[in-house]
């Protein structure tokens, strides 16, 4: 339905010559202009997240409709002119077990499909591939690939100039981007040394808050390469709004380069049972 909406938006702006007309489909793993839906899911935890978030958007509407047509026909047929004579009965018992029971019902089915997402989302897989630590500093990211020989580095926005030479959103354009390999399960322990963060990747369906002194983890696996974007959603301080999140997902090949080129940068030697060969 929500997509529906947004084609009918689409085509009615374009009729009626609005900007939104020119609006280009929407990248992978970023917000874009005129969005009225969730960002596109790239993950099966996001997948959920969508098929989740439409079941409410129907019952929704249901409940608002029902309500709606309900006042209307309060208001009418028992308005002083269409009843002069107002009923003077106080209970109805039928009436009080429906309006009961039919919201524990409603209830009771958004909460199933809740509990699963929520058991998903905290559940770390047993069969974790590799691991990574963001740190939430102020304001920027710090990373660290233990698996890896532990090398770090820092990523920071880019200004507006620079991200547009590299061809990167506004606010979103990172100077270096958290690499993963494809179709491999990720976990990823957040913390921070200052201020509470927060690590939000809305295509992923993930975030976790960054607390100075205690260890977070969220989890992901994504099937196929591309960038994706996020940003601190935790307001922490005069750059809150600056601190943004970039991922790259690879091949799994390209990911071993990658690595062996961190690695030769901070002088780290490949370890003997370094995780790359295996993700490969």
């Amino acid at each position: 339905m929500v997509k529906a909406f947004g084609k009918l938006a689409v085509l009615t702006a374009a009729l009626l010559g609005s900007p939104l007309a020119l609006a280009q489909q929407p990248p992978t793993g970023q917000p874009h202009a005129w969005g009225i839906d969730l960002q596109q899911a790239a993950t099966t935890k996001m997948e959920s997240i969508h098929s989740f978030h439409e079941m409410l958007l129907y019952i929704i509407v249901a409940v608002t409709v029902f309500v709606l047509v309900l006042l209307i026909w309060v208001v009418i047929r028992y308005n002083r002119r269409s009843n002069p004579t107002p009923s003077r009965t106080t209970h109805n018992t039928l009436i009080e077990v429906v309006w009961t029971v039919v919201p524990v019902l409603i209830l009771v089915v958004i909460a199933i499909p809740s509990f699963k997402l929520l058991y998903a989302n905290e559940k770390i897989p047993s069969d974790i591939q590799l691991t990574i630590k963001a740190i939430g500093k102020q304001w920027y990211w710090t990373y660290e690939y233990p698996d890896n020989g532990n090398f770090t580095f820092d990523a920071n926005m880019l200004p507006d100039d620079q991200a547009a030479a590299a061809g990167q959103p506004r606010l979103l354009a990172v100077d270096n981007f958290v690499v993963v390999p494809e179709d491999t399960k990720v976990r990823l322990i957040v913390t921070a040394d200052a201020v509470i963060h927060s690590w939000a990747l809305p295509a992923f369906g993930v975030k976790i808050d960054a607390v100075p002194g205690r260890l977070n983890e969220l989890w992901f696996e994504v099937p196929e390469p591309g960038i994706y974007y996020g940003q601190c959603s935790e307001l922490c301080g005069a750059r809150h709004a600056f601190m943004p999140i970039g991922v790259k997902v690879v091949t799994k090949d390209e990911y071993a380069t990658w690595v062996a080129e961190q690695q030769a940068q901070a002088g780290i030697a490949p370890a003997p049972a370094d995780k790359t060969a295996a993700l490969r």
